[in-house]
């Protein structure tokens, strides 16, 4: 690194976190919008978990390719976009709104920057992370879904079962993380056993490599560094889904209740109802404000980023979780059909909350980080 650069780099990091959208970002979102209303409506979301389908290749297709979501955290000299945690968050944000099955925040997230951190050392990551960019493949991660930063990391050979890993259906490639290093599993070479989850947009399933499989591309040191850099990243752009579920939640929510008529007037004008909204509305704005920062600190590599990312999920989690149930208590008998959405939103809102480290997990971690007693 020049001097230069280090002190472009340290005046970033000293730098006020910019919460607010680009125009760029607002551009980008519009963009995903757009594309998740007409493809990945609620209805065709239940129809395709009624047909054991989540995952729509062509949507996948689409949103990796024809927008480059895909390729957003990967550099441009390595085939993607150059862009960064933030407009990868933007993404995610609109994927948590609409409840998509889709392996983003698995492959474009936490496989990208788990490569990132072998490349360019390593040939085969650069080449699997060009792939990666140009929507040619899925590479997810054989971890379990709710390995959070800073926990115990994996260990055993490559041919190690693994179990809950989050989109293993979609993946192309696996990366196996082994006492012998990190390894690139063609899907076709290792064993997939499918359970039942809560979530039925993110499915879960057993992994076993088979043995002899894949490509080592990593030594042990550089695979467990870039596993929880890895984690890292999945863990602070997490709650920018979380965010874009509990905005969904809460509009839908303000939606139903001045449309829906008791007595005469509207449900939502009952002051008891105006006080759970307004307190829920202070939540989400207040969980906005967390994953803003999480986001930007990943993308300008803040000194304190881990810190801010386990004040994120500390946060998001619950705000996540709360705003789903009011969802579906306000919408009253509507909200626990299966025909309407609601249902997608808390299951999504439940799995997501173990994801990547639970909220308490982040609070244990954020005390250590502060200096401070843990709860």
């Amino acid at each position: 690194m020049t001097a230069s650069t280090a002190s472009a780099a340290s005046a970033a990091s000293a730098a006020p976190a910019d919460l607010l959208y680009s125009d760029t970002e607002d551009e980008l979102r519009a963009a995903v919008r757009s594309l998740l209303a007409d493809r990945s409506s609620p209805a065709a979301v239940l129809a395709r978990l009624e047909q054991d389908r989540p995952y729509d290749p062509e949507l996948w297709n689409t949103l990796a390719t024809g927008i480059g979501a895909a390729g957003l955290l990967v550099p441009e000299k390595l085939g993607g976009q150059g862009a960064s945690h933030r407009e990868a968050a933007v993404v995610l944000e609109e994927l948590g709104r609409s409840v998509t099955p889709a392996p983003y925040l698995t492959s474009a997230v936490v496989a990208t920057e788990i490569l990132l951190a072998c490349a360019p050392a390593s040939p085969g990551a650069t080449a699997l992370l060009g792939e990666l960019a140009a929507g040619r493949t899925v590479c997810v991660p054989a971890l379990p879904l709710t390995l959070g930063p800073g926990g115990p990391l994996p260990a055993g050979p490559p041919t190690a079962p693994v179990a809950a890993v989050a989109d293993a259906a979609a993946a192309h490639t696996f990366l196996v993380l082994a006492d012998s290093g990190l390894y690139a599993v063609p899907a076709a070479e290792a064993t997939r056993a499918d359970r039942t989850p809560l979530d039925l947009t993110r499915p879960l399933a057993t992994v076993t490599p088979h043995p002899g499989a894949g490509t080592l591309l990593a030594d042990p040191a550089t695979a467990r560094h870039a596993v929880r850099r890895g984690l890292l990243a999945g863990a602070g752009l997490l709650a920018s889904e979380q965010l874009g579920l509990a905005d969904w939640c809460l509009t839908e929510t303000v939606g139903h209740l001045r449309t829906r008529h008791q007595f005469n007037r509207p449900v939502g004008s009952f002051q008891a109802l105006k006080h759970r909204l307004a307190q829920l509305w202070l939540d989400v704005a207040s969980a906005r404000a967390a994953a803003r920062a999480a986001a930007d600190a990943l993308a300008t590599g803040a000194a304190d980023t881990e810190l801010v990312v386990s004040v994120a999920q500390a946060y998001c989690s619950g705000v996540a979780v709360r705003a789903a149930e009011e969802c579906v208590q306000l919408h009253g008998g509507i909200g626990m059909t299966w025909e309407h959405p609601a249902h997608l939103y808390l299951k999504r809102a439940k799995a997501d909350s173990l994801a990547l480290g639970t909220a308490a997990h982040h609070r244990t971690r954020l005390a250590a980080l502060a200096d401070l007693p843990s709860p």
